[in-house]
């Protein structure tokens, strides 16, 4: 499950504009402001909500599931060997 204020949470976080995020995702501006205006949980094409997701986590973001403390975004950890 992802939210509009995952999405904007993410995008915000890296730094990047929603044009830069459909690209990344091969979807249009339109879509991911849409999708960032909804409330709660995403309404739409599980293969669009999918490639916007793998375009944010490609930068270097980690969606947190809802856990008692509600849904989350976070920068994932960098693991050094």
């Amino acid at each position: 499950m992802l939210t509009g204020r995952q999405l904007r949470g993410a995008r915000s976080m890296l730094g990047m504009t929603q044009k830069a995020v459909a690209e990344a995702a091969g979807v249009s501006e339109p879509t991911v402001k849409r999708l960032e205006s909804q409330d709660g949980e995403l309404n739409g094409h599980s293969s669009t909500i999918a490639a916007i997701r793998r375009a944010l986590e490609a930068g270097g973001i980690e969606f947190i599931p809802q856990n008692g403390g509600g849904p989350g975004v976070r920068m994932r950890k960098e693991h050094h060997d």
